[in-house]
């Protein structure tokens, strides 16, 4: 059901608040309880007690089915369903301790087996379906026509055989999405120096946080801070390539295998029910529609791009023949730091540069700055707040004075964790009942007595992308109904609103709010920002390709029987079709890319959304995005419905027409449109 599987893709914490005034004292933070494995466990059994309670009373009524006897109390199941796999589900993802960890993945497979019960109970859709509308508003017939078609594609009105298969079916594959993720998480990687003079080219803080142990030796990890300064910074093609072997096989072998298994999983359920793909089932209940759609799309993106991406490798190749005359080819291990030189020669753009004015808590505060500004909001934190890790931050979120919201920041790496970035919902909000209340999972350089924790211009950008989510659930959290709140549209337009708040980053009106050098305090000066964008803009075309090879390859490994599909073949040829990179043999990149557990077949979306965010962008000020009020139309017309109307309608009500791709054409070659202006 879309309500359920929108939440599995950006799933997660604790005491649900059940007064009917929507207040932080009345509501408090998640981890308020302090709870240990036993008191966890005690809370999701009485969550999900009180959702079988609900599903109990929604088919016991008798008589005329009317919105409060039927639609509330099934809403009511909703809640508390929700409440309990979000808590398992972000547990899972950061709980110091394993045995917690271990528990909250049983609690997961508990709760989902649940909600798949929920999705094919025939008296619960009956009772939905006979559900007397009349006087209902628009956000709540939206809601059932969609829980209906979310209810008869979960297989709801099969017979018993088949909803009793479909069930074990959607077990198994619960348990393999756990198992897909954890594999990653717990699978941290290092890889030892040769020399110390491998880390030439980095930056100093980098250096002088990567000391030789007791024993003499060097580690460089796979988390998130280690990595890609190594791909962007390292001079020494060795280490650039032993780091990106030890990135690229995290979680191999046991991902694949997992992947397998889901694959076949998921092949099953979609012909039960009548698909020939996962791809057409998964796309039935989005904007895309159908899964010929997603291959016509990454086929047309791909033709947009090509001619652009061509040009920008032309240009590594001569940059990378500086150092190695006669190379015929940029392989992977090459594809950040030969870009960074090319800004550097051609666009006197240092990444280095601007570095110094992105410390940690300035970034954290700045953004916090930038969206209380854009979207008419305060922040305040939380005085020791207690939270599973000390370095969480717990943040309320006020519109005019009142509560609207709450949010949680656990922005560092530490072993066991959540190695990407992600927002993960709490509490859905239910309007005079429930304030919504959101997780953000980053690793991002962790601040120190010694150290800022300077972060890099990418670094900026993911945590801006992270809290477009994060507000999105937030301010589309005020709803009447738990199944309609927040990020609950059609899948593939939830990363519409993050990737439009990332483009603020190059406003130098935004930047002036905190970019201030962390040793003078002086602002980042506008000429940086001008060569910074400016150099950004170049890459953009090659960047575009990877993801469409990404895409690619979550589509064909679900788009037909997976009993003949070669996972290491399909990743290696969509990676050659649509990208101009070598590969280096020996890796298996796939195994850690979480997206096919939770996307699947649907990773399309994020292109797929960066047309829509670019369109979105365009009709703000680019230069000042803080002036008029295109800022508040934006939050009224396509943050705040939530998922109370379809995503098509949100675009319209803001654009005033469907989206187009004339934005992301322009900007997608906005280096070389630039450069020919130049040359004019």
């Amino acid at each position: 059901m879309q309500a359920f599987r929108v939440l599995l893709l950006l799933t997660a914490p604790f005491m649900v608040a059940t007064a009917l005034a929507q207040d932080f004292s009345a509501q408090p933070s998640v981890w308020s309880a302090r709870p240990d494995i036993a008191a966890f466990d005690k809370s999701e059994n009485a969550q999900l007690a009180a959702a079988q309670r609900a599903i109990d009373a929604l088919v016991a009524v008798k008589g005329p089915r009317t919105i409060e006897n039927t639609l509330a109390v099934y809403d009511e199941a909703v809640r508390h369903i929700n409440s309990a796999l979000y808590l398992a589900s972000v547990i899972e993802q950061v709980h110091p301790d394993t045995a917690f960890r271990n528990k909250a993945t049983a609690m997961i497979s508990k709760s989902s087996a649940v909600q798949t019960a929920l999705s094919l109970n025939p008296d619960a859709y009956k009772a939905l379906a006979h559900l007397d509308l009349g006087g209902a508003d628009a956000a709540t017939r939206y809601y059932m026509q969609r829980q209906l078609l979310e209810f008869r594609l979960s297989g709801v009105d099969r017979d018993d055989a088949t909803r009793a298969r479909l069930k074990k079916l959607q077990d198994e594959l619960t348990n393999e999405q756990s198992a897909f993720g954890r594999n990653i998480s717990d699978d941290e990687k290092n890889v030892e120096l040769k020399d110390r003079s491998e880390l030439e080219g980095l930056p100093q803080d980098y250096i002088e946080r990567h000391k030789a142990g007791a024993d003499g030796k060097t580690l460089i990890s796979t988390t998130y801070p280690d990595y890609y300064p190594v791909m962007k910074f390292a001079k020494s093609d060795a280490l650039r390539r032993r780091i990106l072997i030890a990135f690229y096989n995290r979680a191999y072998p046991k991902n694949a295998e997992v992947l397998k298994k889901m694959m076949q999983t998921r092949y099953e359920i979609a012909t039960v029910l009548g698909f020939s793909s996962w791809a057409d089932y998964s796309a039935k209940d989005k904007m895309i529609g159908s899964g010929a759609n997603i291959a016509t799309f990454i086929n047309d993106l791909a033709t947009t791009t090509r001619p652009i991406a061509e040009r920008e490798t032309a240009m590594l190749l001569t940059e990378k023949q500086k150092i190695h005359p006669g190379a015929k080819d940029i392989w992977d291990y090459e594809s950040s730091y030969y870009p960074e030189l090319v800004r550097r020669a051609k666009f006197d753009f240092d990444s280095q540069s601007v570095r110094p004015y992105f410390p940690y808590k300035q970034v954290e505060q700045g953004i916090l700055d930038t969206a209380a500004k854009l979207f008419h909001v305060t922040f305040r934190q939380e005085a020791n707040a207690p939270a599973w890790d000390p370095s969480v931050e717990t943040w309320d979120v006020l519109d005019n004075g009142k509560p609207v919201g709450r949010f949680y920041l656990d922005m560092h790496p530490r072993p066991g964790k959540y190695s990407h970035a992600a927002m993960y919902p709490v509490l859905d909000g239910i309007r005079g009942k429930q304030l919504p209340e959101a997780a953000l999972l980053c690793n991002f350089p962790a601040p120190t007595a010694d150290d800022p924790g300077l972060m890099e211009i990418g670094d900026v950008t993911t945590f801006f992308h992270e809290f477009g989510h994060l507000m999105h659930h937030i301010l589309g959290g005020q709803q009447r109904w738990a199944g309609i709140s927040g990020i609950s549209m059609e899948a593939d337009f939830v990363e519409a609103p993050s990737q439009m708040l990332e483009e603020v980053i190059h406003s130098p009106a935004v930047l002036a709010g905190f970019a201030r050098h962390y040793q003078t305090g002086q602002p980042i000066p506008v000429e940086l920002v001008t060569r910074m964008n400016r150099a950004s803009a170049f890459r953009r075309a090659g960047n575009v390709a990877t993801q469409d090879a990404y895409s690619a390859i979550s589509y064909d490994v679900y788009k037909s029987n997976p009993a003949g599909i070669d996972v290491d073949q399909v990743a290696q040829e969509d990676m050659r079709r649509y990208t101009p990179l070598q590969l280096t043999p020996g890796t298996h990149f796939y195994a850690a890319f979480n997206h096919l557990a939770g996307y699947s077949s649907a990773y399309y979306t994020y292109m797929w959304d960066d047309v829509i965010a670019l369109d979105f962008y365009a009709q703000f000020d680019v230069g000042n995005p803080f002036t008029g009020d295109t800022a508040m139309r934006y939050r009224h017309a396509v943050l705040e419905p939530g998922g109370s109307m379809s995503a098509n309608d949100l675009v319209k009500a803001f654009l005033g027409r469907p989206q187009n791709m004339v934005a992301f054409k322009r900007w997608m070659g906005e280096e070389f449109a630039t450069s020919t202006a130049k040359a004019q």
